[in-house]
């Protein structure tokens, strides 16, 4: 279901592996991610996170088959607010490496990541509105603008990885033989810098999302000069 593996770089790679169901983000799948991005997040060997999927489709979305039985309504619900949650708070850069389609489900957890490298016959779109499902339109729009995110998800089209990357939603276009070389050197370029500045980067990238200026500022600068600036110099930041 997920296959796993850390380098000695601290490049940790999560790969949804069941290409069979085109990595279909089931219950049990979302959970796996869950568990295994909480456990990385306290894990000292983990320092930046590569995410891909076996085959040729990155993800195809939330397994339709669960959506089928209604008493796992609940379970899909809450099992889906944590995972959704996990990926978008986790503490580490992480990069999507994206092999192939990524519809629905698939669409989103590529959005939630820091770092888009895609593959040139990698696909994006929401079909699920067609279907009557409401896709979330703010990891998008943060990415993409109002204008484009509310096309996309009122359309639900496809875009390729060409149009994709003009539009800023992927940063970069790789060869499938070398995507994941091209993941992995640019986390090795992230990893460069100290694990604690990394995290702290990455915690007001999450919470500076949709927030006003002054309120990002707080979070971007304050907090920066109290947590290293200050502490460095031995300064107490509630002192002045």
């Amino acid at each position: 279901m997920l296959a796993t593996d850390i380098d000695s770089d601290g490049i940790a790679v999560l790969r949804l592996d069941n290409e069979r169901r085109r990595n279909a983000l089931s219950i049990a799948m979302r959970d796996a991610i869950s568990d295994t991005l909480e456990a990385w997040a306290s894990d000292e060997r983990v320092r930046v996170v590569v995410l891909t999927g076996t085959g040729t489709t990155f993800c195809a979305g939330f397994d339709l088959t669960e959506f089928a039985q209604p008493d796992l309504a609940r379970t899909i619900r809450d099992s889906s607010r944590r995972y959704h949650l996990a990926v978008w708070s986790f503490a580490k850069p992480v990069i999507a490496a994206v092999n192939g389609a990524a519809f629905g489900g698939g669409f989103d957890l590529a959005l939630l990541c820091d770092l888009r490298i895609a593959v040139p016959t990698a696909e994006f779109a929401h079909p699920e509105i067609k279907f009557g499902a409401p896709p979330l339109f703010t990891p998008l729009q943060w990415i993409v603008g109002a204008g484009i995110a509310r096309e996309l998800c009122l359309t639900g089209r496809r875009i390729d990885s060409a149009e994709a990357h003009r539009l800023g939603l992927v940063n970069r276009i790789a060869d499938p033989d070398r995507l994941l070389d091209e993941a992995k050197a640019t986390a090795r370029v992230i990893a460069e810098a100290p694990q604690p500045a990394l995290e702290a980067t990455k915690r007001y990238l999450v919470s500076s999302a949709g927030v006003t200026f002054d309120e990002a500022f707080k979070v971007e600068h304050d907090r920066v000069f109290d947590e290293f600036l200050l502490g460095a110099l031995g300064s107490d930041p509630s002192s002045g």
